[in-house]
């Protein structure tokens, strides 16, 4: 099957190619067209999946179709964008049609799912991976970013952490659970929910923003970094899930929570008078620490006592001792 077959088989004629608001010309020319609203920005990023470093191989691709689109819609969800349109940039060692049609399927499923449109990309021969790269609007100067925060602010997440870490021994084949246990927990590796109605209603009140990809203290430390602030968070707020405990423990299930990574919730301060206002309209909202004046992110105990641990979350290239 050449390129352009393929393409038209299994992307081209899927629902989720046939247009949407914002996009004036989707998949068959050299280029997709976008349009804008007068007043608005294109929010845009990207993110490559690796098969074996980011995903096990093999793996079943209806699950990856899924997972492969939510973790990049999550960064529109982070900045605050409306999702609007993604391309897919596809590299297979062969073409199989079942897999593609799996894959097609669960991609197509999560694009509905976020009210979002596949307007074009590439297919080339090669090692298993994935790039997808998304667009989205967002008001101008409304955008959510990294570095508004500010001392006084509340550390805020939208939701449980450390369930898709959590699942990792699942994936992989390690470890067995209990079926509830275990359906709950790889739910959130493989088919994560953008939390874009959070990431809207966050606009104009989050001073600042992220979604949670390489584990809470890291990427707490990214907000800090950015906003020239410290964070405290506070290891007993930590949102986790009765499944994750039960499969872990509390403490494997803190850690994970703290280092494992691919949750894609928010991130996010918030000033306190905004809290209530948020809660009332039933938002998914935990605070877990603060900010202040200073740098660097500190984990306390109950008591106040500093228990940052050397580890912080996942990183690519990091060298092995």
């Amino acid at each position: 099957m050449g390129e352009f077959e393929l393409i038209r088989n299994y992307f081209a004629a899927a629902p989720c190619a046939q247009g949407g608001e914002g996009v004036a010309l989707g998949i068959g020319d050299d280029c997709a067209l976008l349009a804008v609203p007068v007043g608005e920005q294109l929010a845009v990023s990207t993110d490559t999946l690796v098969a074996g470093v980011h995903f096990p191989d093999p793996c079943d691709p209806f699950l990856l179709g899924q997972r492969s689109l939510a973790v990049a819609v999550s960064d529109l969800a982070a900045m605050g964008a409306t999702p609007v349109a993604f391309t897919l940039a596809l590299t297979l060692p062969t073409v199989t049609a079942d897999w593609l049609l799996a894959y097609a399927r669960g991609l197509n499923q999560m694009a509905q799912a976020c009210g979002v449109t596949l307007v074009g990309g590439d297919t080339t021969r090669g090692p298993l991976s994935l790039t997808l790269t998304v667009f989205g609007r967002v008001p101008a100067g409304q955008a959510l970013t990294r570095g508004g925060a500010q001392p006084g602010d509340l550390l805020c997440v939208g939701g449980e952490l450390g369930n898709a870490a959590g699942a990792l021994p699942l994936v992989l084949g390690q470890r067995i659970a209990e079926t509830a246990v275990a359906d709950s927990l790889l739910a959130h590796y493989w088919s994560p929910r953008p939390q874009i109605d959070l990431g809207l209603a966050l606009r104009g009140k989050a001073r600042a923003a992220m979604d949670i990809s390489d584990g809470l203290l890291a990427d707490c430390g990214h907000i800090a970094q950015a906003s020239a602030v410290a964070i405290e968070v506070e290891r007993d707020r930590l949102p986790l899930s009765k499944a994750l405990v039960a499969f872990l423990g509390m403490p494997g299930a803190t850690d994970a929570a703290l280092s494992g990574g691919d949750d894609y919730v928010l991130l996010f301060t918030l000033p306190p008078a905004g809290l209530p206002a948020l809660q009332a309209e039933g938002r998914p909202i935990h605070v877990i620490g603060r900010v202040a004046a200073g740098e660097g992110v500190t984990l306390v105990d109950r008591h106040g006592q500093d228990i940052t641990p050397h580890i912080r979350g996942y990183q690519h290239f990091r060298e092995t001792p």
